[in-house]
């Protein structure tokens, strides 16, 4: 798993936002900080509780010059069907099908073919600054990270 101080690979996934499926690339988004976070797969057991609480914190996250990429095995029409049904997610949810990215970063469960549930900040020269993983059963905290992201940028 990559750690901190670590430069973030490079990437281009489709994704799904605002309703729409498209390629993003990493070197595509502006912000300051990058919270990519990788998730086992949508429609599942705890999943929806951090991608809405993510989406629910989004303005929090956009006051500390922060972008969020929610990132899993699904491709991105199912992510644009998930985000629909979950009301609506404003950040991309990019798919990474052959999980290729989690592999890259380290965080690929090969016995269950999906990602763990982890978490990168990335910082505005895209090195790690923060990184975290926890099983797959196992739900984050959205607050903790916005805390995290509030820590790193002082």
């Amino acid at each position: 798993m990559l750690k901190p101080g670590d430069v973030a690979p490079p990437f281009e996934l489709p994704c799904a936002f605002e309703d729409r499926v498209g390629p993003l690339s990493l070197a595509q988004v502006r912000s300051e900080f990058i919270v990519l976070f990788f998730y086992p797969h949508d429609f599942s057991f705890i999943c929806p509780t951090e991608v809405v609480g993510f989406h629910k914190e989004q303005p929090a996250f956009d006051a500390e010059q922060t972008s969020l990429l929610g990132v899993s095995v699904d491709d991105a029409e199912t992510h644009r069907r998930w985000a629909r049904e979950l009301g609506g997610i404003n950040y991309p949810l990019l798919a990474d099908q052959d999980g290729s990215v989690a592999r890259t970063y380290g965080v690929f469960d090969e016995a269950e073919k999906v990602a763990l549930r982890a978490t990168f900040i990335l910082n505005r020269k895209r090195t790690v600054a923060y990184s975290v993983a926890s099983p797959i059963n196992v739900g984050r905290s959205v607050s903790e990270t916005l805390r995290v992201v509030r820590a790193i940028r002082l």
